[in-house]
């Protein structure tokens, strides 16, 4: 299995548009083949800032593949570059951190 943690973060003010396009896209990211999991988190309501917390611009995408190759997949899947097309002006700043579970 292949564990994904993307860190994305919108210009100032441009968050719930990015998210808004992305629960657009995650329908047909859900039914790709190898998806197990997929979805945007943000920041627990209720808790203090913190050296960690990512603050009002940033969302974390938690996603699990059932293999590196479905994950090349859905990387080059169509519905992922319209995605890409469609929020490309509204990005601060993506960082994607692809691993693995350790034996």
């Amino acid at each position: 299995m292949i564990h994904v943690v993307a860190v994305i973060t919108a210009k100032p003010g441009q968050r719930a548009t990015v998210l808004e396009a992305f629960n657009a896209n995650c329908v047909a990211v859900r039914a790709e083949e190898g998806c197990i999991e997929y979805g945007a988190t943000i920041d627990a309501a209720g808790m203090p800032p913190s050296k960690g917390s990512f603050g009002d611009d940033t969302f974390v995408v938690i996603e699990k593949w059932a293999s590196l190759d479905a994950l090349k997949a859905h990387g080059a899947a169509p519905h992922m570059a319209a995605y890409a097309a469609k929020v490309k002006d509204l990005l601060a700043n993506r960082v994607i951190h692809v691993l693995e579970p350790v034996a």
